[in-house]
């Protein structure tokens, strides 16, 4: 049986689903408390043999890996018409990994990543909180991160009047400027350490006020923890990390298409591509 015969759909960007799906997910709170990967209770093979669509899903993601390492363009399939017992198998198999990004604007979406690093799992949902369109994706970052945040907000590096206590925050305002006008030129990405600065509370009130929230909050869990939050300036970023016990120790301002924090890297998708075999061997011997 191919692809095209199961409830698993391959589609391409901007594609949407024909009809509303009722079925849920949880996710991790945003922000939440870092997780670690605990193998999953397998089944025996008869136990999941009726379950083709994971089955197909799973056959799938074998290949879009490598067609996504050989191409580098990004892989979807959708998910959307999997049964319960088939979408809790593809779960369990996946996991959740370090990245979790929360959507919100014109559309309300979930993206998860895998414990296979650039294989992402995106959840869009309607207002009654139901999925609506289940998507798998092979790639070094997900969609969301930017098709979503095609915003169009500049820097106002002449405001009327500042507010008290603002010291330091308009230099920055100007450097970010022209950190963006360098970048749409070059795409060199840019930082700025706002650590390093001696930036009052009312400075940093004022360059989230200038620079505005964008639709896209992320949250990389390690050894600590990392927040990645869009602006409404295009290719900005706010990009804070933390220790293990929660203290903020880097802020930065960052200038690139996706932050690579959030991004896995050539060799991450190189090995998520060796280790999936080993995940769905218990399940389906007969794969390997």
């Amino acid at each position: 049986m191919d692809i095209s015969q199961i409830p698993v759909r391959v589609i391409g960007p901007g594609s949407q689903p024909d009809e509303e799906d009722g079925q849920s997910l949880t996710y991790i709170d945003m922000p939440g408390d870092m997780s670690r990967y605990s193998p999953p209770s397998i089944p025996e093979p008869d136990a999941v043999a009726g379950l083709v669509g994971a089955r197909e899903a799973m056959l799938w993601l074998r290949v879009a890996l490598q067609r996504y390492i050989t191409t580098a363009q990004p892989q979807f399939a959708d998910l959307t018409a999997l049964d319960d017992k088939e979408r809790e198998l593809v779960n369990q198999i996946l996991g959740e990994g370090e990245v979790a990004i929360k959507t919100t604007g014109a559309n309300l979406a979930r993206t998860q990543e895998s414990v296979l690093a650039g294989v992402w799992r995106t959840m869009y949902f309607d207002d009654a909180d139901s999925v609506i369109l289940d998507l798998l994706e092979v790639a070094d970052a997900p969609h969301v991160t930017r098709g979503e945040i095609a915003l169009s907000h500049g820097i106002d590096v002449q405001p009327d009047g500042l507010p008290e206590g603002v010291i330091n925050a308009l230099p920055i305002l100007v450097e970010l400027e022209s950190y963006c006008s360098d970048y749409t030129a070059t795409r060199q990405p840019q930082s700025i350490n706002l650590t390093l600065l001696p930036l009052t509370e009312a400075d940093l009130v004022f360059l989230d006020e200038q620079l505005g929230r964008g639709p896209v909050d992320s949250l990389s869990r390690a050894y600590g923890k990392c927040q990645v939050i869009s602006t409404l300036v295009p290719n900005v970023w706010w990009v804070r990390f933390y220790n293990s016990m929660g203290s903020l120790i880097l802020s930065t301002l960052e200038v690139i298409d996706v932050p690579a924090v959030i991004c896995a890297a050539p060799e991450d998708l190189q090995d998520s591509a060796t280790r999936l075999d080993g995940l769905i061997t218990p399940y389906w011997p007969d794969e390997a």
